[in-house]
């Protein structure tokens, strides 16, 4: 970690902004001591936030913005008008050779669509992918696609399985991942085509680690495998089942323990076992989405986060950027052959 590296920050974009994503600069600086970053937004805004951190005013710059793009704009919109905004300048930064990534907790239907546009797919993948991880039995897994697609074919989910592939080893740090698909149950018969030409394909294609077959719901929280893979529809909705069931267990605990005078009791000698669980499934560990397949780092950060959730989102663009994700990647396809995932050929057709 000794050569810096610069990340591009849409310093206009979630709904705090740009207070936590000054704060969460600097919490991130900590722990990348290399990192550079460039700040987008209204200077006005951004310039005085950053003087109230020496450290951090010393590795940033921050570039104005004419305006920022809205929650509520359309992707396509955004992409005709918003040439002049903080996330289109944050990603040109990165198509343009002066970061190496860009993080942002705008718009994501926008950020999406303006990556793609602007850094565009690399060789042999054919639709980005927005993956991200979760907090399991045995440890962490990582999920996608989890909304970029809402349709996808054997040929895509190949492609998603050796990107989380990547993914799993340069962020969660696992030397032989294992990967599954997702589908209504574990026999090889079970989905539809897609999945099972996929399941096919993924069996011959040799990655580090191992193909472990069809997963199924519960084998997310399970930890059965580091790499879940699915369609962006499917995704999206087990992505939102988690959220809501933690948000649900979490309000239970809350009523359950304001009950009655013995339930405080009980609360109070449990607090440090509560603590560690509160810890331990934090959102804010977790933030961090990262659109998969393109020339560049793009990470997503949640709209309503906070400064230690946005610094977390830095974090990962900055491990995959530490680790070369993107050379890892491209390296992947390489070694398969652009043969071993051609639909076509590979089942006989």
């Amino acid at each position: 970690m000794s050569a810096s590296f610069t990340i591009a920050l849409d310093a206009m974009g979630g709904d705090r902004a740009p207070d936590i994503v000054v704060k969460g600069a600097n919490i991130a600086r900590k722990r990348f001591p290399a990192a550079r970053f460039l700040f987008f937004g209204d200077e006005t805004r951004v310039q005085p936030l950053l003087a109230r951190y020496r450290a951090l005013a010393k590795v940033s710059e921050v570039r104005h913005a004419d305006h920022a793009i809205k929650n509520e704009d359309k992707p396509s919109a955004a992409l005709r008008n918003g040439r002049g905004s903080s996330m289109r300048l944050a990603i040109d930064a990165v198509g343009k050779g002066e970061a190496a990534g860009v993080v942002s907790a705008g718009n994501t239907g926008a950020l999406m669509a303006m990556a793609k546009f602007v850094l565009k797919t690399l060789p042999g993948i054919t639709r980005p992918a927005i993956a991200s991880f979760f907090p399991t039995m045995r440890g962490e897994t990582v999920m996608l696609d989890l909304g970029a697609n809402v349709q996808c074919d054997a040929e895509n989910l190949v492609q998603f399985a050796v990107m989380g592939n990547v993914f799993a080893r340069t962020v969660l740090g696992v030397v032989s991942p294992t990967v599954g698909i997702l589908n209504v149950g574990s026999e090889d018969q079970k989905g539809h085509e897609a999945l099972r030409e996929a399941s096919a394909l993924l069996r011959e294609i040799k990655l580090p680690g191992s193909f472990h077959g069809f997963v199924e719901g519960d084998d997310i929280a399970k930890g059965t495998v580091d790499v879940v893979v699915t369609d962006g529809f499917t995704g999206n909705i087990a992505l939102k089942t988690i959220e809501g069931t933690a948000k649900l267990y979490a309000e239970f605990l809350r009523a359950t323990f304001s009950s009655s005078f013995l339930s405080k009791l009980g609360f109070l000698l449990a607090r440090p076992a509560l603590n560690a669980l509160r810890l331990r499934t934090d959102p804010r560990r977790y933030n961090g989405a990262i659109f998969l397949g393109l020339t560049g780092i793009a990470v997503k950060s949640h709209g309503g986060t906070d400064a230690l959730g946005f610094a977390n989102a830095i974090g990962v663009a900055a491990d995959m950027i530490v680790h070369g994700a993107i050379a890892r990647i491209t390296e992947d396809f390489a070694d398969i052959g652009q043969g071993a995932i051609a639909i076509p050929q590979a089942a006989g057709k």
